[in-house]
């Protein structure tokens, strides 16, 4: 399938992108200022590997290792051929004299400047470098076997000298992977005409079916004036579906940025925005636009709303449609040194979660649990068993516990400071990317600790004494100082304010979930009486 193939198909075709990160395993590639090649190079592609997977339609990911471990270049290679890949990327960091500096990506030596190769390299050249903050070394040909040995356009990029001071601490931030990697699928997207997800994805207010043009964003934003009577909201994106902004929230989270979700009806259709912040300053509304783009949200923008006349423009990004339908803010009259605004959560589902005790049984199975977290991440173990076991033993609604693990983890996808090997599902002393929290040797060591931390804080009772006491904090804890899940608010997360309406959100979709997989088996039992 050639470029022009993609293009006649307005990216229907499905497109099957290799990402190979690499080194691994016994092979820690580059070694500089700390961090090891092998290390940067996958938690890029592993973002590369969410943005494609949840933004986009018609696009499938293969990668030639999603952990640490040890493949050889022939098995790569190999491994792209045979499985049809459609283009092979290959990502990797640099290492030098520790002076040099840069970002530069290659082709196969042998490809043409008009092969699909070089455009593609083109267009992920030019994205890449519009993000990355890395002097700009070019486009260049080597023969590099992963280059020569696959069957299909091939690139490999070079994303920085880990060597060198100013690029190794750039690849330290995790926000700087995230926009790297979103440069990558930016080219990616331009290169195969790949299609945004129009309901689930970064849905934009009132387009109805997908993202409308920015070409007239400025004017808005120009048009706008500060006053008292003016609310500049940041909405980190805007959903057709609920669970997807709850994704985003998670995601936004483990950033270390609180949002909520507002629904909002445009034309008849309801979405679901992600708000991050409300300011009666447009110049901090755009200072927090920065740090949420900055994390790899690009489709954020700010909602500018006129209280007193309740009329509405969104700038930065796009205009809604309808802007007549928008509601007032719950605004209480800022201070002049009082830059926030409150904002009233009208999340109508958690408006009455505020008694849901953590203590109580647990109603979903193990199974139930595991499939909900692979029809979001299939790459996940299971924790289902540990959820359930130890809950039962302390007393615990183990699969609301299992859905504070997906909350703190992403679906165990660990896009924030805790890394999988730690085996922390519940975020237990992590404070930022230089403490990243407490590590257990195995799953269930983590899922025990965790439930032991939800005792502590929901009774006053003596720990029973069956297995032994891991969690490090647990004597840290002011005994029963939250006995409901929303009680953890500012509590198990800081600030926190909507911490436990999240967790009940995805509890309340694994129940949906597991409905709907018991109805399908109902039906089938039905069609074969």
């Amino acid at each position: 399938m050639n470029e022009t193939s993609y293009k006649e198909n307005g990216g229907n075709v499905m497109v099957k992108i290799y990402l190979d990160p690499g080194h691994g395993g016994a092979d820690p590639g580059a070694v500089g200022q700390g961090i090891n090649e092998k290390d940067i190079v996958l938690d890029i592609a592993l973002k590369m590997r969410t943005i494609l997977l949840n933004d986009y339609e018609n696009v499938e990911v293969r990668m030639s290792r999603s952990n640490d471990s040890t493949r050889s270049l022939s098995q790569r290679s190999s491994d792209a051929n045979s499985w049809g890949a459609n283009y092979f990327l290959s990502l990797h960091c640099n290492a030098a004299n520790g002076s040099a500096q840069g970002y530069e990506d290659y082709i196969h030596n042998s490809e043409s400047s008009s092969s699909n190769s070089a455009k593609y390299q083109n267009l992920i050249h030019s994205e890449v470098s519009k993000v990355n903050e890395l002097q700009n070394r070019g486009k260049k040909k080597a023969n590099f076997h992963v280059l020569r040995a696959t069957a299909m356009p091939s690139v490999l990029t070079e994303n920085g000298f880990i060597d060198n001071s100013h690029d190794a601490s750039l690849m330290k931030e995790s926000s700087w992977r995230q926009k790297v990697a979103q440069g990558h699928v930016n080219g990616l997207a331009k290169a195969f005409n790949l299609k945004r997800k129009s309901a689930g994805g970064s849905d934009k207010l009132g387009t109805k079916g997908g993202p409308s043009s920015s070409g007239n964003a400025s004017n808005a934003s120009n048009s706008s004036t500060t006053s008292n009577s003016t609310s500049y909201k940041i909405i980190a994106g805007s959903f057709k579906s609920k669970a997807n902004a709850i994704e985003r929230i998670t995601y936004l989270r483990s950033k270390g940025i609180d949002s909520f979700v507002n629904t909002s009806t445009v034309s008849g259709d309801t979405f679901y925005r992600v708000q991050a912040g409300a300011f009666s300053s447009r110049e901090n509304a755009e200072k927090q636009l920065t740090v949420i783009k900055n994390v790899g949200i690009n489709d954020a923008f700010i909602l500018t709303e006129n209280i007193d006349a309740k009329q509405r423009e969104v700038s930065s990004q796009t205009k809604e449609t309808n802007s007549n339908q928008s509601k007032p803010v719950n605004e209480n009259k800022p201070n002049q040194n009082d830059e926030t605004i409150p904002v009233e959560n009208t999340n109508a589902d958690q408006a009455n979660t505020s008694e849901y005790s953590i203590l109580g049984p647990t109603y979903l199975s193990p199974e139930d649990m595991n499939r909900f977290v692979k029809q979001i991440n299939p790459n996940a173990i299971e924790l289902g068993y540990y959820y359930s076991t130890y809950g039962e033993y302390y007393g615990i609604r183990g699969d609301i516990a299992f859905a504070q693990a997906m909350n703190e983890t992403n679906f165990l996808r660990f896009t924030g400071d805790v890394k999988a090997e730690q085996n922390n599902f519940s975020g237990l002393g992590a404070t930022g990317s230089n403490n990243p929290g407490a590590s257990f040797e195995t799953p269930s060591d983590g899922v025990l600790a965790h439930l032991q931390h939800l005792f502590a804080y929901a009774s006053t009772k003596p720990l029973p004494n069956k297995y032994p006491l891991l969690d490090p904090r647990f004597h840290l804890v002011n005994r029963g100082i939250a006995t409901t899940w929303v009680g953890l608010n500012g509590k198990w997360a800081v600030p926190g304010t909507t911490y436990g309406q999240l967790i009940l959100d995805i509890y309340q979709r694994n129940i949906k979930t597991t409905m709907q997989n018991l109805e399908g088996i109902l039906e089938e039992i039905k069609s074969n009486k």
